[in-house]
């Protein structure tokens, strides 16, 4: 009696857990829909209890509206579902439009909120239209990232077709492990200069792929249209080495399938293995792929045999060969002598080895050739005619491609310290135990090779101990590889708003980073050099905390008979000029203006970009509450504690001046340092 007690409570268990589908071990039944309307819902999506893997993957069916499809109990439409693992839905874009007086007629925001699958950082694109347009995504609550782009125009004649590259259309990638968003939009001049043929903004998420920008755009791109964005979904949270050890909510049912962890947040997926195709989360989901029926797989020239998982070719009666016609295929034959084949055996391994040699010299002076010529494209042989001029020790050196290799274990992922929107940064460890972070930008403009290599000859002889020391380039790949000197302390930015940073940095620290930082750009600019992306993730602090200036992969130098050069509008969203952003026209008050949003961030602890904020740009959110009196509500609890209150004052003082829109009105950097050293004399 007891035994069928207990075996009575086993099988209600079981009964329950089958009966909430919450486990990996659940199994579709047969009367499970498998779509709905013209989407195709493969497990482990299902639409009723008992046909999803668990409640992440319902899909709900709403069969009286056109059998459309939503994910979950949200009003995310869902579009396609991929065992790939990845998951189309539609999204509105954030819409920002202007009458003829400028008024706004219309403003919408675009948010998305999931609450398991990620954005995939891959296939989308965060894309804006319009040309007087200032976008922003950013996280909500739970996830705390903020990007952007600017895209302006002077004149409908300025906009290209299929151009996104911030005349008309400006694009930027999208983090990993993003789960929600929020894009806003702002206006510099409510579209009045540009209203005839670009009365609205628009800012959107998009799959890459699914949208083109056409000129036409600018005149009607409606609020309503929506668009495909592309989530990236996994199961659970474990890795396919912890899921294995649980063969009962292991998820990848099929013996024939193969486990791979997500590379966007935790979890993992499930794939058929190699001559197989269908569905791994179910029972005998992956079949045998038929290769000989299927052209583009069927290697053979004659006979072919399905096996499974694979399939062998063969040639008939009175042929010989393998029968591949990617191998010696079949040919007839007659008597075969021993000797004969023997004799051709070897034949052919001495021609073989003699092709391989051949190719392997011809592959080899290719690269040493292609090495020459990217040298040769990126200013190398002027670079060395200079050099030669030059008789510092300390001026740039030379390194070359098969060094860095060697620095940076083969520019292995595990040695990048730092990635950004001009390239990818490495650690690296050179022969003589030199440590060293090499910098290898994504491009090149190839019309600007002499600017360039005039500025690595300047930059390597900046001998400042705020500015970080180029020590060099390396000329012989596709764009050069520039050498700097290793700061180990990381950057201002992660000290000042980086979980378990925030809040640490005492406020004389700051404010001798601050002097630090100005008196760097105050020398750069006596040598004629305009820095154009100055933000706290470009100051990097050492292991006492000393503020060394970096990252001049935007850095102009201005010719000594000039003030003011005109170039593409270059930098980051929240630090840049906006007198440059609207002119074109750069001058060392544009390294100003950055400065003081710098300043700002030391005062506060927030962000150039800022979510708490009203007006969203902190530059702003500080002069109007300048203006409201309310300095001490805006300051950073540790900075109020800290300073002394005129310090505090002049400070705000000196960012309020820096942060003036006419940047004849801001001060030079010199008179920056003068007037910083003199606050922190004030006791």
């Amino acid at each position: 009696m007891e035994i069928n007690s207990q075996l009575f409570l086993l099988a209600v268990s079981l009964a329950a857990v089958a009966g909430t589908s919450i486990g990996a071990n659940a199994q579709p039944t047969a009367d499970c829909p498998d779509r709905c309307g013209d989407l195709s819902i493969p497990f482990p999506f299902g639409t009723k209890e008992g046909c999803y893997l668990n409640k992440d993957f319902l899909i709900t069916c709403n069969a009286s509206n056109n059998y459309e499809a939503f994910l979950g109990e949200t009003n995310v439409t869902v579009l396609n579902i991929s065992l790939e693992g990845q998951l189309r839905i539609s999204t509105s874009p954030a819409c920002d439009c202007y009458n003829s007086s400028g008024n706004s007629t219309i403003s919408t925001t675009s948010t998305l909120i999931v609450d398991k699958f990620p954005l995939s950082y891959t296939e989308n694109k965060f894309t804006a239209v319009g040309c007087d347009t200032v976008t922003i995504i950013q996280g909500l609550e739970r996830q705390d990232y903020a990007t952007g782009c600017i895209s302006y125009c002077g004149g409908f004649r300025d906009v290209v077709n299929g151009s996104c590259i911030g005349m008309g259309c400006c694009q930027t990638f999208i983090p990993k492990d993003v789960l929600e968003f929020e894009v806003s939009i702002y206006s510099f001049f409510n579209h009045s200069s540009v209203w005839d043929f670009n009365p609205c903004s628009y800012a959107f998420v998009v799959e890459a792929n699914a949208y083109n920008f056409s000129t036409l755009d600018l005149a009607d791109l409606r609020h309503e249209t929506t668009f495909p964005v592309v989530l990236d979904w996994a199961i659970g949270n474990e890795t396919c080495d912890d899921a294995r050890k649980n063969h009962e909510t292991y998820a990848c049912k099929d013996i024939r399938s193969i486990c791979y962890d997500s590379d966007n947040g935790p979890g993992y997926l499930c794939n058929c293995s190699e001559g197989y195709s269908g569905n791994p989360y179910l029972v005998n989901g992956c079949k045998d792929v038929n290769e000989c029926e299927i052209p583009s797989l069927n290697k053979c020239t004659d006979i072919c045999l399905n096996t499974a998982g694979n399939y062998t070719c063969s040639c008939p009666k009175g042929y010989h060969g393998d029968g591949r016609k990617d191998g010696s295929g079949c040919s007839s034959t007659t008597k075969s002598r021993t000797g004969v084949i023997t004799g051709t055996s070897i034949g052919l391994v001495v021609v073989f080895a003699g092709i391989s040699c051949f190719i392997l010299v011809i592959q080899r002076r290719s690269q040493t050739r292609l090495r020459k010529e990217f040298f040769k494209q990126n200013g190398g042989f002027l670079l060395q005619k200079l050099l030669t001029n030059k008789s510092s020790t300390d001026t740039a050196k030379i390194f070359s491609e098969e060094a860095l290799k060697k620095a940076t274990n083969n520019f292995n992922k595990s040695m990048v310290i730092g990635q950004g929107g001009y390239g990818v940064v490495y650690k690296g460890i050179l022969s003589d135990e030199r440590v060293v972070a090499i910098k290898r930008s994504k491009a090149i403009d190839r019309t600007q090779i002499e600017q360039f290599v005039n500025e690595v000859i300047v930059l390597s002889q900046i001998h400042h101990p705020n500015v970080v020391k180029l020590l060099g380039c390396c000329l012989e790949t596709s764009v050069p590889l520039l050498v700097y000197e290793f700061i180990s302390n990381s950057t201002l930015f992660h000290h000042l708003h980086d979980k378990g940073c925030a809040h640490t940095l005492p406020w004389q620290t700051r404010l001798r980073m601050a002097k630090e930082t100005a008196t760097a750009l105050a020398y750069m600019h006596s040598m004629q050099i305009i820095h154009r992306d100055v933000k706290s993730a470009n100051i990097l602090l050492d292991d006492e905390f000393t503020a060394k200036v970096s990252d001049f992969g935007v850095s102009r130098l201005v010719p000594f008979d000039q003030e003011q050069i005109s170039t593409l509008v270059q930098g980051t969203l929240g630090y840049m000029d906006p007198e440059y952003f609207q002119s074109g026209i750069l001058t060392e008050k544009s390294d100003v203006y950055s400065f003081g949003v710098v300043l700002v961030e030391l005062l506060t602890g927030k962000k150039a970009i800022c979510s708490d904020c009203e007006e969203k740009s902190l530059a702003l959110y500080f002069i109007s509450s300048l203006r409201g009196g309310r300095l001490f509500e805006i300051l950073e609890d540790r900075v109020k504690q800290e300073g002394n209150a005129k310090q505090l004052k002049r400070v705000a003082d000196i960012a309020r001046s820096c942060l003036r829109l006419e940047g004849e009105q801001r001060p030079t950097m010199k008179k920056v340092v003068e007037d910083l050293e003199m606050i922190r004399s004030i006791a």
